[in-house]
């Protein structure tokens, strides 16, 4: 709190000072500060209100982590770029500047069945989701995994154990190796 309200006290006033620069016309007698302890409580009240609702809910999800801003971003801040083939392309570093990377390869990993001497491979151009891995989903037809049905395998990573899942609309057979990798970040990883 005192971080806050020290920050607002040297601050504040530039942003209002920028604000009347910028010719916005406000009641300045009104003005609050929006941590002060009035506005904190309205807002801590509705939070619990809406979850007591189950309008907000706690969960392990995937987010958008953004290097540049050091910060996790909303799906609507998220610019999506289809790259069809492997290419080079900026992206902007944090001291300034940018820096070229490689988008759009897509590298295997191969995930040990638990408690049998088999194998998944799995293709993805999202290294950085991995971590987030809830599941590998495989068609329920695909005849080179339905032996596999049921089982879990080992990630790669971090060790943990996660199960297989079979699912017709996320895996294709004719895609890649056939099997997915299903995040935290997708409903399936939790309907599963």
């Amino acid at each position: 709190d005192a971080e806050v309200w020290k920050w607002y006290k040297q601050y504040g006033h530039a942003i209002d000072g920028q604000l009347e620069r910028l010719g916005a016309s406000l009641d300045w007698s009104r003005r609050v500060f929006t941590m002060d302890d009035e506005r904190s409580n309205a807002v801590q009240e509705a939070f619990v209100r809406l979850f007591d609702e189950g309008h907000v809910y706690r969960s392990t999800r995937l987010v958008h982590w953004s290097p540049h801003l050091r910060s996790a971003i909303s799906d609507i801040e998220v610019e999506y770029d289809d790259i069809p083939t492997p290419r080079d392309i900026k992206i902007p570093c944090n001291k300034g500047g940018s820096r070229v990377v490689r988008a759009g390869e897509i590298d295997i990993f191969v995930y040990r069945v638990q408690g049998q001497c088999d194998e998944i491979r799995v293709a993805t151009t999202r290294l950085e989701t991995m971590l987030g891995d809830a599941a590998i989903a495989v068609h329920p037809d695909d005849s080179r995994y339905k032996h596999l049905h049921g089982c879990s395998v080992v990630h790669p990573m971090d060790g943990r154990v996660i199960p297989i899942i079979c699912d017709a609309e996320l895996a294709d057979p004719e895609v890649g190796t056939g099997a997915v990798k299903v995040n935290y970040g997708l409903q399936l990883g939790v309907m599963h």
